[in-house]
């Protein structure tokens, strides 16, 4: 196991604890109650700071900005935490916050997230695996999203929402509401605009599974009765396919915001 790196121009607090085959790059600061686990990698200029955890092979590049206080008037010095997986790229410019208080104390990113530059993920928000922000998406604080969420450059997502597993958020979007899992939304105010069909190929599902989460799409999003009768509906007539039920049991949670709903009928499929 190899020792750490550390270049002569960073400045590593003594409390900090380093993996085997960490390297800090010039003039990174990384602060007293970090934890970089193996292999992880600051390329230069990072700064990781607060009570933050960065799992193994995780790179971060120039400029970014990990585990500093929260961008909340609420946050009064609580000792909250920041957690970031395994294999995560993070880029030049970024910012990602701890929690607070009041959500939960804590900031999750999931493993094998790329989070491009300029992008921002505030506090409390919980990030899924394999997660994939584009330039300059801004994640309030609050926000849930599932695995496999891919977000073009420039959406924002509003605080409090929800993001379904393999949604797929348009760039330039401003997303108020929840996504429903294996959705796709775009525009300002975002709607939902179908399925993620083309990540759903990607991914190798099923094709039959593909269809019925289609022909339930359609059912739950049609203009007939309440869309509570129709998720009821598609809960039995769909009672054995994981899809379907995901979205299902996705609407019929508890949330602070809307389900985000196709502009006319159910547009896009």
């Amino acid at each position: 196991m190899s020792a750490p790196v550390v270049h002569p121009t960073a400045i590593v607090a003594n409390g900090a604890r380093l993996g085997a085959g960490v390297r800090i790059g010039p003039y990174c600061i990384v602060g007293d109650n970090v934890v970089l686990h193996d292999d992880v990698e600051l390329v230069s200029h990072a700064v990781v700071e607060g009570r933050t955890t960065v799992g193994a092979g995780t790179r971060i590049f120039p400029f970014a900005s990990v585990g500093h206080q929260p961008q909340d008037l609420k946050y009064h010095g609580e000792h909250s935490r920041l957690e970031i997986g395994e294999n995560c790229t993070i880029r030049e410019a970024v910012t990602i916050n701890p929690g607070t208080e009041g959500g939960g104390m804590l900031t999750r990113i999931g493993d094998n997230c790329l989070i491009m530059a300029n992008a921002h993920v505030a506090h409390d928000a919980i990030l899924g695996d394999n997660v994939i922000m584009a330039n300059y998406v801004g994640i309030a604080g609050h926000v849930q999203v599932g695995d496999n969420v891919i977000f073009g450059g420039t959406c924002v997502v509003h605080q409090f929402t929800r993001i379904g597993a393999h949604a797929f958020i348009g760039a330039q979007s401003m997303v108020d509401g929840d996504v429903i899992p294996y959705g796709m939304a775009v525009g300002n105010r975002a709607v939902l605009t179908g399925l993620n069909l083309v990540g759903l190929k990607r991914r190798k599902f099923d094709r039959d599974a593909i269809h019925r989460l289609r022909t339930a799409y359609r059912q739950i999003f049609a203009s007939e009765g309440t869309l509570r009768e129709r998720v009821e509906d598609a809960a039995v007539l769909f009672k054995d396919d994981v899809l379907v039920q995901d979205v299902v049991r996705f609407i019929a949670e508890a949330s602070d915001r809307p389900i985000l709903l196709p502009r006319n009928g159910h547009e896009g499929e």
